[in-house]
């Protein structure tokens, strides 16, 4: 890969996540490239491609989360640096990418880069991550919830997504994501234990 380009991402992009909540911050971000980066492998794809799209991803979600993927993918093709590391058709790919990572998109991502972004981006670390993210974003954008609203909205929003019949989809085979969903749908077969987990977890944002 092109140390220049990581340099260039590392010390100019990446500061950039502390805009976002943490359920999309910089720890999410280093994530979600750790994983393209090992769903990749295989395919025939240019590293550099699938580490930028996965590095700008979110960048635009500070702004407004409804419409992020469009956002960030604007604010790279906005980025005169990245002209240095790729060409113009390399730079369309990498911005089609980017708008086509969201897990409710309603069409399949037009390329193999967004399809690997796009997997990598369901990410489960863990299911206390995954609460924690989920209660962190309710607590910026939902603010006029009650305590009781809000931990009820993680249980909702967990299982819309992640359920049996939830929202988000994979494109590339992903044995890590199929342990962790298989764990989470678990846990969340038992409403009453779950809420008491998002109840605990809870805690930690109100040091």
């Amino acid at each position: 890969m092109n140390s220049d380009l990581i340099n260039y991402i590392e010390n100019n992009i990446f500061p950039l996540y502390s805009r976002n909540e943490e359920g999309h911050g910089i720890n999410h971000i280093k994530t979600v490239i750790r994983r393209s980066l090992e769903l990749s492998k295989g395919y025939d794809v240019d590293e550099n491609i699938v580490y930028t799209v996965a590095a700008y991803h979110d960048l635009g979600h500070f702004i407004d989360r409804k419409t992020h993927e469009i956002i960030s993918a604007q604010m790279f093709m906005e980025d005169e640096k990245v002209k240095d590391f790729f060409t113009e058709e390399e730079r369309v790919i990498i911005k089609e990418a980017i708008e086509d990572h969201r897990a409710s998109l309603d069409h399949e991502p037009r390329s193999i880069y967004g399809k690997i972004v796009s997997s990598a981006d369901r990410t489960i670390v863990d299911i206390d991550d995954t609460i924690r993210r989920a209660y962190s974003y309710g607590l910026k954008n939902y603010p006029e919830m009650s305590y009781e609203e809000m931990v009820e909205r993680v249980y909702n929003h967990l299982s819309e997504k992640y359920g049996e019949n939830g929202y988000a989809k994979n494109y590339i085979v992903d044995k890590e994501y199929e342990d962790a969903i298989r764990k989470l749908r678990e846990a969340l077969s038992n409403k009453e234990e779950f809420i008491k987990k998002v109840k605990e977890i809870s805690k930690q944002f109100n040091k």
